[in-house]
């Protein structure tokens, strides 16, 4: 694992949003799960508590939730999307080729688009954003996929993201 920090853009909705979830999970989110830990427990053996170990589970869920909200709002760039300059850079809409087929997505973290938008989002540190992060409209780049296929990506359009 990289020790590299990486700054993340994003919006001031997208950083109030996942600022009140954060606030949410460490306060009542807690109090919540620990009420739950503790009831199960006093239902009898662990070792067979079907409802202690859900109840465990969630908390893992829930404590992990926390450090990957906090690591990113500790390292969030907030403000507007940076204006399109043709160039593909964190926080723009990128329409592309990709193996033929036409994609559409946002370049930058999961966390900016709202649970209701249906728009993909690539971070910036997968191997198609590692690719194509730098590149202007009508440039075509390859990169290997985790599969060990090689990808063609021609880019088509670069837009500023408009939550």
């Amino acid at each position: 694992m990289s020790n590299e920090t990486t700054e993340t853009w994003l919006t001031q909705e997208a950083f109030d949003r996942r600022s009140a979830e954060l606030e949410q999970l460490s306060n009542e989110g807690r109090i919540e799960i620990a009420k739950k830990i503790e009831a199960a427990r006093e239902e009898g053996d662990l070792k067979e508590n079907g409802g202690y170990h859900a109840a465990k589970e969630e908390q893992g869920k829930i404590e992990a939730r926390i450090r990957v909200l906090t690591e990113l709002l500790r390292h969030a760039k907030v403000g507007d999307a940076p204006a399109s300059t043709g160039v593909v850079q964190s926080g723009t809409v990128v329409t592309a080729r990709i193996l033929g087929d036409e994609s559409v997505f946002l370049l930058g973290s999961r966390e900016i688009v709202g649970e209701d938008s249906d728009l993909n989002v690539y971070s910036e540190g997968s191997p198609l954003g590692t690719a194509i992060l730098g590149h202007g409209v009508g440039e075509t780049v390859t990169y290997t996929a985790p599969n060990g296929k090689q990808i063609t990506v021609e880019i088509d359009k670069v837009e500023t993201y408009l939550p």
